[in-house]
């Protein structure tokens, strides 16, 4: 059982347990230092934003709290193993689109992983937040839990009834589902790690907030993805501002905060189309690794700045890092 910090927030059924072809141990996929080294994951743009890699570690700038740092570690390799984590929204609002997102989400994970090198998991929320299968190797038991994706909510639009341990009313606990996604299921995992969260982005009663599922992403290295899915019908073509892009905000502070990327369904942006641009930019990410120079003592988020020597790129990566405790 995951050991969470409120018991009981993530529901894992029996099916979640089991495990296929779990990846080998990778020797050369950890550095081992004495000293904390910072990992980025960087994504290169340029004004077509088609994805730049062609880049060295010469073309890099690298700052922290306006002090500029050394490149210690860098890759263009998508070697190291992958985690990702899907996060599926299944409260009431997302019922008719549900279908759509198992297709979509089984021919992403056939595509993305690779046999005995990266683990994948599946967690849908609404009320709760479950695990409906953990770390696995195996698309085909991906495959079946998504078979197991279902509307749970309480069936009182969006703003369902209180629960009951907590008295708060709660009906999308989207930051929960992201916080717990990041500091349950990825803290140990090492490699590149990505949570791709598909919801209208509307969070209604977490237990945490925007800025905490921000921070126990940014200590467990992990890139949020959002693909931003809503059902106008639900919403009566505008209901409470989300067609006119109400419940883009939270999403787009996560993956701008990350270092990830956000994405709209649209007639022109299916969901599929947005699995394969996400699967392109897994693919073309920069290892970026330093040690950081200056007052370690200090407690807080330290702020990150990546940017290129070239000229018209934009560098998608993390905006800062907290240190390590001693």
């Amino acid at each position: 059982m995951l050991a969470s910090t409120v018991p009981g927030w993530l529901r894992q059924p029996a099916q979640a347990q089991e495990q296929e072809l779990e990846p080998e141990p990778i020797e050369d996929a950890v550095i081992s230092v004495d000293v904390e080294v910072v990992n980025i994951l960087a994504t290169v743009r340029d004004n077509k934003n088609l994805l730049v890699t062609d880049l060295g570690k010469d073309d890099f700038i690298l700052e922290e709290d306006g002090t500029q740092q050394e490149i210690r570690y860098f890759s263009r390799q998508t070697d190291l193993p992958l985690t990702v984590g899907l996060l599926v929204d299944t409260s009431v609002s997302q019922e008719r689109l549900i279908r759509d997102e198992q297709r979509a989400a089984s021919q992403f994970f056939s595509q993305v992983l690779r046999l005995k090198k990266d683990l994948a998991f599946l967690i849908s929320f609404d009320i709760d937040v479950e695990l409906l299968q953990d770390l696995t190797a195996s698309a085909r038991l991906l495959e079946s839990a998504l078979g197991n994706l279902q509307v749970q909510g309480s069936g009182g639009g969006i703003h369902p009834g209180p629960v009951p341990r907590s008295g708060k009313p709660v009906g999308t606990a989207m930051f929960d589902a992201v916080y717990l996604a990041s500091d349950e299921m990825m803290r140990r995992q090492v490699g590149r790690k990505a949570v791709i969260l598909i919801s209208d982005g509307v969070d209604d009663g977490s237990r945490v907030s925007r800025e905490d599922a921000i921070e126990v992403s940014h200590k467990s290295d992990v890139v949020v993805y959002g693909i931003r899915y809503y059902d106008r019908g639900f919403y009566g073509g505008g209901f409470g501002g989300v067609s006119l892009g109400g419940g883009s905000g939270a999403l787009k502070k996560m993956a701008r905060e990350t270092g990830g990327n956000v994405f709209e369904v649209s007639r022109t942006w299916t969901l599929q189309r947005i699995f394969d641009e996400i699967q392109q930019e897994l693919r073309s990410q920069y290892s970026i690794g330093f040690t950081p120079q200056g007052d370690g003592a200090r407690p807080g988020l330290r702020e990150i700045k990546l940017r290129t020597r070239r000229k018209g790129l934009k560098v998608q990566a993390r905006s800062g890092y907290y240190p390590k405790p001693d």
